[in-house]
């Protein structure tokens, strides 16, 4: 890595000299402008508008145009002798909870290293920032450009990041926002439980740039001269929801993975979600469920005299039986002849 500024981190009366290197890169498929007849790269010639006449880089200033029109033009040494402390210097402004800033400030992020004659600052610094778990404030200017910035540590190393100025942050100016929109609880127990069953563990290795791998696989198909295999088709994700409970149920049940998981694999999360989605479904059912027990009770209860006059029946003839069984064989036979 080549680092892309050089200062010192100013921490109370301590200065650390530190080094600044961007700690992310872009790894898409850059593409050349050509001309579509014959391949041709397409170029582009620096010409002043006046005289016509190609300028090299090095006759290039920056203008700035004044709301009257007039241009005022800025060399390399005007920037030099702006007295900006943070052009050299990354001041600690403050310490905050990491919480507390949005992550819609956060810009670029720069890894720290130390200057060798600054490894035991660096190092006293960073442990101290790691035990009483805070983010530095600081100020930093970086091409020409003063930021506010973070700074914490990961994996031993201080971090950087720039961060947007408050007015630079737009306000969502939507019309949804001034609606009263309805959401109903089973909605959103279930549209929980969709959550619940998705939740883990964040690995970033996991997910892939399928753009980027379908992109290398149509470059290398051009190449060979093969066929281009078309994308799959996926579901229109602008169509209307028509019931949005039916899709709610669906999405937990594809979440899941379906009915078959054993029951020793489902996690305390599952489980909860799992009850949580049985409570759901029978506050829909149980309208129909009320019914249907109703209807069980009046059908027992016609049953029951007819029931019982056959219980009835049967216990006389059963006493009658009993006591013709009970009288002595003589008796019997005296009364038949």
């Amino acid at each position: 890595m080549r680092s892309i500024w050089r200062g010192a981190v100013s921490f109370g009366l301590v200065s650390i000299g530190v080094k600044l290197y961007t700690a992310t890169e872009d790894h898409d498929i850059r593409f050349n402008q050509v001309h579509a007849a014959d391949g041709g790269r397409i170029k582009y010639r620096r010409v002043c508008s006046i005289d016509g006449a190609e300028v090299e880089y090095s006759e290039i200033a920056k203008g700035y145009e004044l709301p009257d029109g007039q241009l005022v033009v800025l060399t390399d040494e005007d920037f030099e002798e702006l007295p900006l402390a943070s052009r050299r210097e990354i001041e600690v402004l403050q310490f905050v909870d990491q919480d507390e800033i949005d992550p819609i400030q956060y810009e670029k992020t720069y890894y720290l290293e130390p200057d060798p004659s600054a490894t035991r600052p660096y190092v006293l610094l960073r442990d101290a920032l790691e035990n009483a778990g805070r983010v530095a404030i600081t100020k930093i200017a970086i091409r020409s450009r003063e930021s506010l910035a973070a700074l914490r540590v990961k994996d031993g190393v201080m971090v950087l990041h720039t961060m947007r100025w408050p007015d630079e942050i737009r306000r969502p100016d939507f019309a949804f926002l001034d609606e009263d929109v309805a959401v109903r609880p089973q909605e959103l127990q279930m549209a929980e439980a969709l959550i619940g069953s998705m939740t883990g563990a964040f690995d970033p290795t996991e997910f892939t740039d399928d753009y980027r791998e379908a992109m290398a696989e149509l470059l290398e198909a051009k190449q060979s001269g093969g066929e281009v295999q078309p994308l799959p088709e996926t579901a229109d994700s602008g169509a209307a929801v028509v019931d949005l409970m039916s899709a709610l149920r669906r999405s937990v049940e594809a979440a899941r993975g379906g009915a078959g998981e054993p029951p020793a694999e489902r996690t305390p999360a599952k489980k909860a979600t799992a009850a949580r989605t049985a409570t759901a479904a029978a506050d829909e059912d149980a309208p129909a469920r009320r019914t249907t027990a109703r209807k069980a009770t009046a059908a027992r209860k016609a049953t029951a005299p007819k029931t019982a006059a056959k219980k009835t029946a049967a216990e006389r003839t059963t006493a009658a039986e009993k006591a013709t069984a009970d009288k002595p064989p003589a008796k019997r036979a005296r009364r038949t002849a």
